[in-house]
């Protein structure tokens, strides 16, 4: 936090103290303090990058928009990666031990991904990887188990900056599955480039048991347009994003995507440091009566549609915590390893060895209720119950890991020394996220 931010937090604490004091009363104050409160509350959220780019469609589109084709589903029940899919994990998994490891440490405390990282992630085509290839896309068939290993491979160097990189992604691939014809020329195109926009899908909101099916966020229909009003909760690299896709229920009731650029006058942004996860520069959206058009609007309001953004972000964070616990347990597999005591590793201690090997056997399991999942989405089947399971699996299973490194690392863990404590609080992200990312 800058030393400019850390007054203007002191300046609101003092000045609601003020509000709350009883002479404000007795000089008749009350009304133009509140006003000032008021005035300087909001100014906590700043202007979502007025001085952006400008989407311009590049040309006239009409229609439902490019879909990217299937895979032919496999006859057997084979998680065995084909040569692209391999490919791609070894090329995404060099990057993430040679670039993201080394800069892990440095972009969680800093709470924002190195610049260099971001742009040379980009250059891999991260973006593309849900564009349809006749609008400039890397692949021709879509593919979630892809993605999940993709993820996973990223996660594995860090989960923080895997957010920060793959939240563009997700913007480019809802608009590949949802988008029509005039919402993919118009900001697709921009995704396939040497200098993909930052983009984010907001879908969590600041309340507790948030329910992404029971929207606070709103979009009232006025005339042409809709008026978005709510807020949207750890959205990553929002202060930075030039476009969002923002989950809002439209008169209340059943809850929709809208594309919204940062430009937008009512949409302001207030940086929310996290917990975990920190280098994905989480930040909080704040929607003052945000006037979008009425062609903002995804997929039509398809529910089935919003449903499946849900479960398909909810397999890319089992991903992410496949990955970040198989690095956990491969650190501490060779820490217990190295560490001796009594004259020898204590990886021969009893207690060590079985809790390692449950740390293997649950991160295991995580990882294949998560393909399963992805591999339904890519025959084309139902995959909410799959999802559903995975997703509350990584979730209880991947804290664990987490909470176990710590603990075989003894004191050593709980320090910054090592990185168990790191991992330990982006693994709890898994059970409280929702958005964000797309497989």
């Amino acid at each position: 936090m800058s030393i400019a931010d850390q007054a203007m937090g002191t300046a609101l604490r003092g000045l609601s103290r003020f509000a709350q004091l009883d002479v404000v009363d007795r000089l008749g104050l009350r009304d133009p303090t509140n006003r000032l409160v008021y005035r300087a509350t909001r100014n906590g959220f700043k202007a979502a990058n007025q001085a952006g780019r400008s989407f311009a469609a590049a040309q006239k589109a009409t229609g439902s928009g490019k879909r990217q084709g299937t895979r032919k589903p496999r006859l057997l029940f084979d998680l065995t990666p084909d040569d692209e899919q391999q490919m791609m994990v070894e090329a995404f998994g060099d990057f993430a031990a040679e670039k993201l490891r080394k800069v892990a440490s440095v972009s969680d405390h800093d709470c924002a991904a190195p610049p260099e990282v971001l742009r040379q992630a980009s250059e891999l085509g991260i973006t593309t990887l849900g564009v349809p290839e006749e609008l400039g896309g890397a692949v021709e068939e879509r593919s979630a188990v892809t993605s999940v290993l993709i993820t996973e491979a990223l996660a594995k160097g860090d989960m923080g900056l895997a957010v920060a990189m793959l939240s563009p992604a997700a913007v480019s691939t809802a608009l590949g599955l949802w988008g029509d014809a005039g919402q993919q020329a118009t900001y697709l195109g921009e995704f396939t480039g040497d200098d993909p926009p930052a983009a984010s899908l907001a879908v969590l909101e600041p309340r507790p048991l948030f329910d992404p099916f029971e929207l606070a966020t709103k979009a009232t229909r006025d005339g042409g347009d809709y008026i978005l009003t709510g807020v949207k909760s750890l959205v990553p690299r929002a202060a930075e994003a030039e476009l969002f896709v923002i989950a809002a229920a439209i008169e209340g009731k059943r809850p929709a995507l809208f594309i919204v650029e940062a430009k937008n006058d009512g949409l302001l942004v207030e940086a929310e440091p996290a917990m975990g996860i920190r280098a994905s520069a989480t930040a909080r959206i704040k929607l003052e009566s945000a006037r979008v058009p009425a062609t903002a609007l995804l997929a039509a309001s398809s529910p089935d549609a919003y449903a499946d953004c849900v479960r398909l972000g909810r397999i890319a964070w089992c991903a992410l915590a496949c990955g970040t616990a198989q690095a956990v347990l491969e650190h501490v597999r060779q820490y217990v390893l190295d560490r001796n005591s009594f004259g020898e590793p204590i990886a021969y201690r009893q207690s060590v060895a079985f809790t390692v090997s449950n740390m293997a056997i649950e991160a295991e399991g995580m990882r294949l209720a998560t393909l399963r999942a992805a591999g339904l989405v890519d025959q084309g089947k139902e995959f909410a119950r799959e999802a559903a399971i995975a997703s509350r699996l990584c979730a209880v299973k991947g804290m664990q890991i987490g909470s176990d490194g710590v603990q075989m690392l003894g004191g050593h863990g709980y320090t910054k020394e090592y990185p168990e404590e790191r991992w330990y609080r982006d693994l709890r992200a898994a059970g409280v996220m929702e958005g964000a990312l797309l497989v």
